[in-house]
């Protein structure tokens, strides 16, 4: 049970952002709200919403609905029984991606286990739709691991987005209890099915820090993730969104982040962002272009 000291924690001055609600932020808000679009940047209380929809005009669009079919003790999404799929989504995400005039996008999803496919098809059809309208911005994909099911990720990998991205979260011994139904060892084949599927797509994964973990166990799934062929890793600083998650453990420093991204370039990454305030889609874009940059020096 998660004691007052750990409820309470102080966060440290590394973690204290500046908010920047200028006219971009404002613009994206009110095309998210007509367009009835969910994104995680709001849902998951992203601590960049400020610097991506107000400085660098980017976001990640959540589809397949607001509700989740999990209950992952780190994540602030609702939870519950989802509503019907709607078939057009997928094409109003598209005219957004056109109006925003977006280089880069991300599309994630919260977690729909009632489906058969695991949203794999609207996915797809997400994909389809913006390579319609917008077809030089580069697409990424962060779904669930659809249950492990491989026809549902091929679905989704021929469709072809420029990078597919699925989160281990942390590291194997506290998996179980942070993810809910998500498997550490399903998440890694997941990973390297996509790859079997689609070997020219870029994978990558996330960690998120400071929930107890040791630096050996952080560095043992570097080299899980490295022993399945992921691409690109970022790291970034858990943060307890409500009182009733998970309690931060630790606050590392910046410079512990440093070290990791030294650590993580040194295993073979192609790219690694790591730090505090980092998460899974934080400057998408540059990490798209570095996978690529890096894979011409290869060829």
């Amino acid at each position: 049970m998660a004691t007052r000291e750990h409820q309470f924690k102080r966060k440290p001055e590394w973690l204290k952002i500046k908010l920047n609600t200028n006219e971009n932020y404002t613009d994206i808000k009110k095309l998210m709200r007509s367009k009835e679009l969910h994104t995680v940047c709001e849902e998951a209380r992203c601590p960049n919403i400020h610097e991506c929809w107000g400085h660098r005009r980017t976001a990640t669009f959540m589809i397949l609905g607001d509700v989740c079919t999990r209950a992952c003790r780190f994540c602030a999404v609702k939870t519950g029984l989802p509503t019907e799929t709607d078939l057009e989504e997928p094409k109003r995400v598209a005219d957004s991606v056109r109006a925003m005039n977006l280089k880069h996008v991300v599309i994630t999803a919260v977690a729909r286990d009632d489906l058969l496919d695991g949203g794999a098809s609207i996915f797809a059809a997400t994909i389809k739709e913006i390579r319609k309208v917008s077809p030089l911005t580069t697409i990424e994909v962060l779904p669930s691991d659809l249950g492990g099911n491989e026809e549902s990720l091929k679905i989704l990998m021929d469709a072809k987005p420029d990078i597919l991205n699925h989160n281990i979260e942390t590291v194997r011994r506290l998996s179980d209890r942070v993810r809910s139904k998500a498997k550490y060892d399903r998440s890694l084949q997941f990973l390297a099915n996509a790859k079997k599927f689609q070997p020219q797509i870029p994978t990558k994964s996330s960690m998120m820090i400071g929930l107890g973990e040791t630096i050996d166990e952080i560095i043992e799934t570097m080299d899980d993730l490295r022993a399945h062929d992921v691409d690109i890793l970022t790291i970034g600083q858990y943060l307890q969104p409500t009182k009733k998650h998970l309690p931060v453990e630790k606050y590392y420093h910046p410079d512990e982040f440093k070290e990791l991204k030294r650590i993580a370039m040194e295993k073979g990454f192609k790219h690694c962002e790591s730090g505090p305030l980092v998460r899974s889609s934080y400057h998408a874009d540059e990490q798209v272009e570095a996978a690529s940059n890096s894979a011409q020096k290869e060829a």
